[in-house]
């Protein structure tokens, strides 16, 4: 079964097992958003040593959520921090779906949050505000009680066997996941894998995400003197690290808005005609995007709309400086180093080994020899890209997605940011669909991050949906 177009516009009335979902989750909404609350003020803050044991109690708080929704827990330990697998199995022949997510978040900057402190969530107008409510812990909230949902509403049960990997580092490159995986095979084996860590386009023009860019980190590090050199005694005759590292930045683009790393377009996938309509069907208005996102203007590679440069096209960042003295007192000097933090996207069929060797050559052709450079690429750790393929399973999503929402749903997107999508689906043999309900002003890694409460509960009821649905299918059809 091939799924090569989105489907028409619903036009059936609310079925009776439609209303029970929906009378569901408005009645425990209160409950739902209680507990959010108690877990998103647990600072489970990824890669700070201090903030280990606070990603360790929210992984177990999640289990004790996970054992009250009727799910068996197993809490595996990957690095230094812990994983939690849910899973609730009946019939080994009926299809099997595994939720993917995290509960693990982003540091955070307190002197930037206005609404309220990071870790003391509060309601306000709609809104849930705290560190994890959108990203992504409310995301598996609206799993969990998704699944509450479909089970309260379901005439003969669940036909469908559910498994839950919700790990505790994916904020900091999912560094163990893949041995995690290795070592829990059979145990995540599954017919289809729900990856939940994206965005929605717009509450009232929902969208099903198709596609996720693949990520590369790298830093560069340019030593010039042997130390800090008094501007007043070598300004004007010694080579300053500042100068050519912001040369070196600088030549990565071309005046177009290209990245200008020789070979780095040969290996990227034309887009389709079909693809790009599903991305235009979606309502876009500059004025409104430059509002959602908080953005000064739009800016990127010619010749390209802004959702193709979103979700179509390779980026590539400059995610931090530091050099000099930027927040002590000025000692007028000329540093000895400066530092950048590089951070790539990259669209099929672009690979990250290739990318990475791309990036190696260019900075050693553009660094002068008047310094000296340390270039580390994180190859290890990059993310490829994915593209959802045409799978009963796409349709059984975008049916849900009508029915979670309430109305037709405006198209197809894809997911800017990256995740272990390609890792989890090539390691388990499985195809992913992507559920996500975070928004673009839920303010993801930044500060005054909150989630959208009515978009929450409509992906919690296209969830319950989305296993009604899989589970009348044929397990070959989901694949």
């Amino acid at each position: 079964m091939t799924i090569d177009a989105a489907p028409e516009a619903a036009t059936r009335q609310a079925a009776p097992g439609d209303v029970a979902v929906a009378d569901f989750l408005k009645t425990n909404a209160p409950e739902l958003i209680r507990r959010l609350t108690e877990w998103a003020a647990i600072p489970s803050v990824a890669g700070d040593p201090e903030r280990a044991i606070d990603v360790e109690r929210s992984a177990r708080w999640l289990a004790g959520e996970m054992r009250d929704a009727g799910l068996e827990v197993e809490l595996i330990e990957t690095g230094d921090t812990v994983a939690v697998f849910g899973q609730r199995v009946g019939d080994p022949d009926a299809p099997t779906v595994l939720v993917y997510s995290h509960h693990d978040v982003r540091a955070v900057k307190p002197e930037g949050w206005s609404e309220t402190d990071p870790f003391t969530p509060v309601l306000r107008d709609g809104r849930l505000y705290g560190r994890g409510t959108s990203d992504a812990k409310g995301q598996v909230m609206a799993h969990l009680w998704g699944l509450r949902a479909h089970l309260a509403a379901a005439v003969d049960g669940p036909a469908l066997n559910v498994k839950y990997l919700v790990e505790g580092e994916e904020e900091v490159g999912s560094q163990h996941l893949a041995d995690l995986i290795a070592e829990h095979t059979e145990a995540l084996r599954c017919d289809v894998i729900v990856f939940s860590d994206t965005l929605q386009w717009k509450d009232e023009a929902p969208a099903v995400v198709t596609s996720m860019r693949g990520m590369l980190t790298a830093s560069l590090t340019v030593r010039g003197p042997g130390r800090d050199v008094h501007s007043g005694a070598a300004s004007g005759a010694t080579a300053n690290p500042i100068h050519v590292l912001a040369d070196v930045l600088s030549a990565m683009h071309d005046e177009g808005g290209r990245i200008a790393i020789p070979g780095f377009y040969d290996a990227v996938a034309a887009v389709t005609e079909q693809r790009r309509k599903e991305i235009e069907d979606l309502p876009f208005d500059d004025e409104t995007w430059l509002e959602r996102t908080e953005t000064r203007a739009m800016t990127g590679e010619d010749g390209y709309s802004i959702k193709e440069r979103l979700w179509l096209r390779p980026s590539l960042e400059v995610l931090s400086l530091l050099a000099g003295d930027p927040t002590a007192m000025s000692r007028a000097v000329i540093p000895a180093t400066a530092e950048a933090s590089l951070n790539i996207r990259t669209v099929p069929d672009q690979r990250v080994a290739d990318v990475a060797e791309q990036l190696r050559r260019f900075i050693s052709d553009r660094i002068p020899d008047t310094v000296e450079y340390a270039l580390t690429v994180d190859e290890e750790y990059g993310q490829e890209p994915y593209v959802t393929p045409a799978t009963g399973a796409l349709r059984a999503l975008e049916v849900a997605t009508e029915r979670g929402y309430g109305k037709s749903a405006a198209g197809r997107m894809g997911n800017a940011g990256g995740g272990p999508a390609d890792l989890l689906s090539s390691s388990l043999d499985a195809p992913i669909v992507f559920v996500g309900t975070g928004l673009p002003e839920d303010h993801w890694h930044a500060s005054d991050e909150s989630v959208d409460v009515e978009m929450m509960m409509n992906g919690a009821a296209t969830i319950a949906f989305l296993w009604e649905e899989l589970a009348a299918m044929d397990v070959e059809d989901l694949r």
